[in-house]
Order: structure tokens, then C-alpha cells, then sequence
């Protein structure tokens, strides 16, 4: 508990309920192992240009993709957008966020609804499943097309050697692996997740092509 000390209540309340999900043996819990971001380019990737990644490059494409999806995960997302955009405390942003996303297990399509989290100073940020949101004067609702769920993502690692950090808690009735496949798949292909991909040549101008 020693991490959340002094850090504004609200967070602090995510943290713990990201925590108490991820240790609640019902659930389902995912964590990909991390992405050594600038090893999986040289092995994996025929380059246009130089390019190697930092720490804070890392970082900023995961702020940026967390305000907006539909441009750094297309390939998740078909709708996407963020709101109410505003400072905590101690270096800590929240916002909230709606997207139509597929679903894990079938070919539905759905609303997904997250509470999101910036920490600046530790660079991690907690997307935060919810039923429901206000936006304005409407209360969106979720659709119940699959469980809700929290996820965590991170930029770890030295500056010059950044990883890339990621794992998911679904809260599911009673555990089930089944969720597990397409994130196994991602990890059996052994390249960069596509945001990191579509950051590299949005923002750096650099093409990539997989080996």
C-alpha cells in the first residue's frame, strides 16, 4: 500500500480496486511479458529510416493513444473518443473515454466504458471498466456484450532501453482462460503491438516492415 501514500483519493481508490481485481481468484487475469521495444524493432522490423525508441517516446504514445483510440488502435476499435480532460494532482491527469470495440470471444461488437488514469510520474495509466458514464447531460451505458474490464499500461524500463507494459483484468463470473487466446497469439508473433507500430510512423515518419 506503501505506493499509494499521498497520491490524490481518487486514484488511490483505482489503484486499489485494479489491485483487489487482479487478486480476486474469480476474475480473469492477463500479463503479457514485457516488450523490450527497441530489440523486438531490430529483430523483427525492416526499418525505412533510423529509428530507436526511448523511454519518453514510449510514454507519449501511450498518452496519446489513451485520449484517442481510434487512431492509435484502429484494429481494435471502429469508434472511439475522450472527454473531461483534467489535472488530479502530483503529476496525475483523468479522463473518461467510450469506444465500440469487438468482443474477445464471438463477433459481436459493443460500448465499452473506461475511467481513465494518467500517472505522469510513475508513467503507467489504469483504464477503468464502467457500466455506466456521464458525459454532459447524458449518462452513456456500456453494453453488456462481454464482462467489464480494467487494464493497465506502462512504460517501464531505462530511457534508453524502454519496455512496454501491459496486463488486463476481466471480471469474468468465474475464471475463464478462453480469454487468453488472442493475447497468446499476440505473444507467439513476437513483433510490437500495432499502436507502437502506427506511433513509430505517425509521429517519427519511419516505415516498417515485419520479417
Amino acid at each position: 500500500m506503501s505506493e499509494i501514500t499521498g497520491l490524490p483519493s481518487a486514484y488511490a481508490d483505482a489503484l486499489n480496486e485494479f489491485e483487489n481485481a487482479w487478486n480476486n481468484p474469480r476474475f480473469t487475469q492477463i500479463e503479457l511479458p514485457a516488450v523490450q521495444v527497441n530489440k523486438v524493432l531490430r529483430e523483427k522490423y525492416i526499418a525505412s529510416g533510423k529509428v530507436e525508441l526511448s523511454r519518453s517516446m514510449v510514454w507519449d504514445m501511450e498518452t496519446k493513444k489513451a485520449w484517442d483510440p481510434l487512431t492509435y488502435i484502429p484494429y481494435v476499435v471502429s469508434e472511439g473518443g475522450s472527454w473531461g480532460r483534467h489535472p488530479l494532482a502530483d503529476g496525475i491527469e483523468r479522463w473518461s473515454r467510450s469506444s465500440i470495440q469487438g468482443s474477445w470471444l464471438n463477433v459481436g461488437r459493443g460500448r465499452v466504458l473506461e475511467d481513465v488514469f494518467v500517472d505522469h510520474v510513475r508513467r503507467k495509466i489504469l483504464f477503468m471498466g464502467r457500466a455506466q458514464l456521464p458525459r454532459e447531460d447524458v449518462i452513456l451505458q456500456a453494453d453488456a456484450y462481454q464482462p467489464l474490464f480494467h487494464v493497465e499500461h506502462a512504460a517501464g524500463g531505462s530511457e534508453t532501453d524502454p519496455l512496454n507494459l501491459w496486463r488486463i483484468v476481466i471480471l469474468t463470473e468465474q475464471k475463464d482462460e478462453r480469454y487468453r487466446a488472442p493475447f497468446d497469439e499476440m505473444v507467439r508473433q513476437g513483433t510490437l503491438p500495432g499502436f507502437l507500430e502506427i506511433y513509430i510512423e505517425r509521429e517519427l515518419h519511419v516505415k516498417l516492415t515485419r520479417v
